[in-house]
This record gives structure tokens, sequence and C-alpha cells, in this order.
């Protein structure tokens, strides 16, 4: 990186935010021109809102991008990316250089076609679907004012700043994302919506006639209109925005390819290169005379003196950091490192309830792991898509959180499981909590937007979804979940628990609450399962996704694997097979696909055994064969369910020990 030093102009030399926003541009169309693909379009239009955003009011600090009390700032039209790496390029990054916007959306670069967390510094959220974004960002601006109610303005004290285009706002996550925001009053939460009136296919009105000022209006936001262009209204728009005490949306009338002379407002700049002959041409409608990817150092340096800016906040804010009370809670919180209580804490609840052999539904068994949990730290923050009382979510002493009032642990998301999935994701990213959140396993699907995204960023968020097979019962096929946990296994980065009793849900928890690199998504039963561990065990047994639950006396015939509530099945198959047909079965519980992929081969040959294999899961088959083998049978479900009591459906769709029992006899004799 070029020192600031180095690049001081001369006393005379005057750089206009015009210019500085002119360099964005020439950025944009250069490296989507090299690439031969990407969007300049977004860039180029929303450069000058950009340039004053960050001019005048953001404070980030590029030496240190992951400061606490730093501005948020999320591109959640993703696809115009290229802005937000000229910027990171201009503003100094250090793994930002010129280099690395002449190598846009080529791999192992770390310009990738949308911004993605992990891949750059200062890139908040990987905001790769439209209105994932936005969404992401409510969690920000809430996650900040919760830690603000906890430790003090001198702490926490900043804004998260969104850029979102029409195809954010089309997506109906952003509905839910707004209307939540809303509500809860986020006054720290500021979106500018890059309005060009283009989309892909061209003309906005092909597809839509909403009134979205009047929408953010109807949900609760302090809404202003202003040119996109005119940099002394955007400023004053920004400014009247932080005085807001609720959700500001910045409406930009812009020009997409903004300083194009033949494609500027056009669809053509949207999603492809500019072209030689019109970069060109571009370069002397707006008075640029440098060559590509060259920035003049008067510009640049204007430029750097941003991250000056932003440098002199950030040591301020360390002093106060250093001088408050608060300091070593903080920072434990901001790490988000939960105390070792806790887990002493789970030890003891497998303890005492193995003991007492306790008998409750898998849900219920949550809800009394996460009483240890929650009252043994501040640091979780739980929730429910209004259906607190049915996924068991939360516990004694979990105030709420209400608009203004952000003191609490717990959020009603309401009907809204993409957003609260997208939020979840947000609150982790911010830092300061462990997000949990619960629905339905069927709900699964709307929320699996954002859950791809908690896999991909690798965030510790934690999806409690309950409800988990045709053992829910008389509500019906529509909310008994056949195909999910094939859809979830499939996700890379994901752990998906389906814990047998109340002791391999306390286990679950505490795999989940160590995965400090993924999510997880604890699958929960609604009917009452009996507890199958013979005895404590101070390891944790699901740690490797799969263990022996019974071993028979002499050598095995069959191995029985099942999941969840089928694993009581397995265990009364096993017990049919000995006694009625002298057949020595092993039964395992596999509590978690995807760490027993993770264990070494002979750790799995152990647990599996060579003998033939039958699995039993209320579920799709998919995915069954990679663990019993191409000879190995599976009871479970072939289609959709039913409408009936659990006992009836269990009875209809024959996921009996009987069926058990006669797949494996099939299979051995």
């Amino acid at each position: 990186m070029t020192s600031q030093t180095a690049l001081k102009p001369a006393a005379t030399a005057v750089v206009s935010e015009l210019d500085m926003a002119n360099a964005i541009r020439v950025l944009a169309m250069d490296s989507v021109q090299k690439a031969n693909s990407g969007h300049p379009g977004m860039p180029m239009g929303m450069a000058d809102v950009a340039t004053v955003l960050f001019n005048r009011f953001i404070n980030i600090d590029p030496s240190r991008p992951g400061w606490p009390d730093r501005d948020r700032f999320v591109l959640s039209a993703g696809h115009g990316s290229m802005l937000q790496y000229a910027l990171h390029y201009l503003l100094g990054y250090e793994d930002m250089q010129i280099e690395e916007l002449q190598r846009f959306r080529q791999l192992g670069s770390r310009t990738a076609g949308h911004p993605e967390y992990g891949h750059a510094l200062g890139v908040e959220t990987t905001t790769g679907p439209l209105g994932q974004g936005i969404s992401t960002a409510v969690g920000m601006a809430l996650a900040e004012r919760m830690l603000a109610a906890r430790y003090g303005a001198d702490l926490v004290n900043h804004h998260t700043y969104v850029i979102a285009g029409d195809g954010c706002l089309q997506e109906g996550i952003s509905h839910e994302a707004i209307d939540l925001a809303g509500h809860l009053k986020l006054s720290r939460l500021i979106v500018f919506w890059d309005d060009n009136a283009i989309s892909i296919d061209g003309p906005t009105s092909l597809s839509t006639s909403m009134d979205q000022p009047a929408r953010f209006k109807a949900a609760g936001w302090d809404v202003q209109t202003v040119s996109g262009h005119d940099m002394e209204a955007v400023a004053a728009a920004i400014e009247a925005a932080r005085q807001s005490d609720r959700p500001s949306l910045i409406a930009c009338r812009t020009v997409i390819g903004k300083g194009s002379p033949n494609l500027g407002g056009s669809e053509k700049t949207h999603g492809a290169p500019l072209g030689e002959a019109e970069i060109a041409a571009t370069r002397e409608n707006i008075g640029w005379t440098f060559a590509p990817f060259e920035v003049p150092d008067d510009v640049l340096f204007a430029w750097r003196e941003i991250a000056g800016r932003g440098e002199a906040m950030r040591g301020a804010w360390e002093q106060r950091l250093a001088a408050s009370p608060q300091r070593e809670a903080f920072e434990n919180a901001v790490a988000a490192r939960l105390p070792d209580a806790v887990f002493e804490a789970l030890d003891a609840f497998r303890r005492g309830h193995v003991e007492k052999a306790t008998k409750v539904a898998t849900r219920k068994a949550s809800e009394m792991a996460l009483e240890v949990i929650n009252g043994a730290t501040e640091l979780t923050v739980g929730g429910s898509a209004d259906l607190t009382h049915s996924n068991l979510t939360i516990t004694k002493g979990m105030n709420r959180i209400a608009p203004s009032d952000y003191a609490g642990r717990y959020i009603h998301y309401g009907i809204r499981e993409h957003g609260m999935a997208a939020a979840m994701n947000g609150i982790a990213l911010h830092g300061g909590f462990v997000p949990y959140g619960g629905t339905f396993l069927c709900f699964a699907d709307y929320a699996r937007g954002a859950i791809r995204l908690s896999s991909l960023m690798g965030q510790r968020v934690i999806y409690v979804m309950t409800h988990d097979s045709i053992g829910l019962g008389e509500d019906g096929p529509t909310h008994q979940p056949v195909e999910h946990l094939a859809m979830l296994r499939a996700t890379p980065n994901l752990n998906v628990f389906r814990p047998a009793d109340i002791i391999e849900t306390a286990e679950c928890w505490e795999l989940a609450l160590k995965s400090r690199d993924r999510p997880s998504v604890l699958v929960l039963s609604r009917q009452n399962l009996p507890m199958l561990r013979e005895a404590h065990s101070d390891a944790n047994r699901s740690s490797q996704g799969a263990y022996i639950l019974r071993e028979p006396a002499r050598h095995r015939a069959v191995t029985l694997i099942a999941t969840g509530s089928e694993v009581e099945i397995a265990v009364a198959a096993a017990e049919r097979l000995e006694t009625e047909h002298g057949v020595a079965a092993a039964v395992v519980s596999m509590p978690c696909w995807e760490l027993f992929e993770e264990q070494e081969s002979a750790t799995r040959k152990a647990v599996l055994g060579s003998a033939p294999r039958v699995a039993v899961e209320a579920a799709a088959r998919l995915g069954w064969d990679r663990w019993v083998g191409e000879t190995g049978a599976v009871v479970g479900m072939a289609g959709f369910g039913a409408s009936a009591p659990a006992p009836d459906l269990y009875r209809h769709f024959n996921i009996r020990s009987e069926a058990v029992a006669a797949a494996a006899l099939k299979l051995i004799i």
C-alpha cells in the first residue's frame, strides 16, 4: 500500500467529491471490462452517494477493519461488488491492492463476483441472494442497540448503512426485514435505495408499480427522497436520518451507468462490460484522462484521508475502552466467549437426568437445557417466528426486546421465518451475542436462504426446529417434514442434530454452542421420548456424530441405525430380534451425520461394523445409502404424511419395530 505521506499532493491541489466519485466509476468499468464479466452500472450510478457517505459520515478504520464500534456497511445489491472493491482500494485496505481489482472475478482473487464474508477485509456479510443483505443488516442494527443497552454509548455507538437496489426491495424477505426494523425502531439503520428504475429485463415498470417510499413509511420508517447525484442533498438526507428515532430510507434517484454517454440509464450497463469504445467515451465524458486502473495521487490521498479520520476515531474509542470498568466483560462479549460454567452446568444436567430417566419430548428437553445455558451466560439471545410456546425457546428471566427497549434477551420475530434467519446472521456477524431462534422444521424451506449463508460464512447461528416428523400428528402433511432433513444435510458446513432423548439433546446443545465456525440445526420432536442411555458418560457421546447405543453380548448379526424419535424403535426392534429370532442386533444412534463424516475411517468402521445394516428414520430415504450400503435397507417415508394422531401415523406408514426387524431378517436370512 502506498503511504499517505508519499501520496500527499501539492498544497494547491483541490480534489472534489465528484473527482473521488469518478475514481469509483472508472475502477468499476475497467475491472468489469478486464474480467469481461460483471455489473458496472450500479457502481457507476451509486458512486456519488457512496462518496458522500464515506467522505463525510462513515467511521471505519481500514488498518483495524474489525474494531467493534465501527460503522457497518452492507452492499445488499451485491452484484455491484466493484463499488465495494473500488472503495476498499481507494481507502487503503491492505489486502485490496490494485492487482486485486485487475483480477476481478478470477479464481483465487479477493474480488469475487459478489462480496464474500471472509474473502476480503471489511466485507461485513456475504450478499449474494438479493434481499439477504438488507435483512442481515437489520440483525446488525438490532445487535448494536442491544449491545449499547448493556454497555452504554461510550463503547457502542455506531450506525449500519445499506445500499440496496430494486431487486433487494422486490424480494419478499425485504418486507419481513423492514417491518421488523420499523416495529423495533432501529434508528441506527440507514438504507440507501438505488432508485434507478432498471432491472435486468429492462425498466422496472415491466414488473412492478410498487410505491416503495410509501411501503417503508407504512412500516414505520423515516423516508426521504433525493437525487442520488446531488451530493449536498444526499449529505443533508444522511444528516437528517442520523437524527431520526426510526430506521431511515433515503430513496436516491440515480442513472444506472452514470457517466456513460451512450449506455447510461440503460439495462445494458446492468450486467455486462461497457466495451472498449464506450469506456473511452465515458472517460472523455467525465474528464478522466488517466489510463485503466490508474488513480492520480491527489484523488487517492483524498480517499486515504478518510481512513485517517477513522483511525483517530478508533484510537479515541480504544482509550475509552481501556478506562472502562466494563472492559473485560465487553471484550468477552464481542468475542462471544462462552464461560466454562455453561458446559459444567450441562454436564451436571446430563448426569441428573440419566439418574432420573427423564422422559420428555426433545423440544421440552431443549427448553430444559436452555434453562441451564441461559442461566449460566447472558451471551445467548433467543427468539422464535411466532412459535415461542411450541418451540419452547424462551426461559425464565428472559425479558423481551421491545421498540426502543433493547435490554432484554428474547426477540419476537413474528411470522417471519425468512427475516428471522437473516437477522440472526446479522446478530452473529455483528458480535456480542450467540443467537438462536425457533420455528417448525417444515418451515426450514422459508429460512433456507439465510441458513445457506450462515453455513457459507461459518457463523455460529443455532436454528431450533421442532415438530420434526410425522410424529407431530394432526396438523397433517403440510406440517410434517419429509424431505427437509435431506435438504439440510446436503448443505456444506452445517451441523444437523436430531437427538434421540434428553441426554442427546443436551449434548447437541453443547456441540452447537462450541461450533464457532458453523451453524447448527437442532431437529426436535413434539412427542415424548424415553431416556435411552444406560449410564452417565463424562464424554459427550454425540460429539463423534454416531455411537453404539446398544451392543449385543455376542457377535452382531445386524446393525440398526436410527436418529431422533426412531432410535426408540430401533431399540425395540433389536430386542424383538433377540427374543423372537435369536438374532444379535447392535443399535447405533446417529444424532449428527456431519460429525460422523469427520471421524477417522477406523472410528466409523468400529461403530457401523461389518454386518448388514438397516436404517430407520421417519423421513425420506435420500442420503441413507451412504451409511447402510448398497445392500442395506431403510425403513422410512416414501411420500408425504397424513393428518392423524402420531401413533396411528407410525402404524399407517409402518415405521415400527416389527418392520425394522423384518427388514433385518430379510438381509441376513
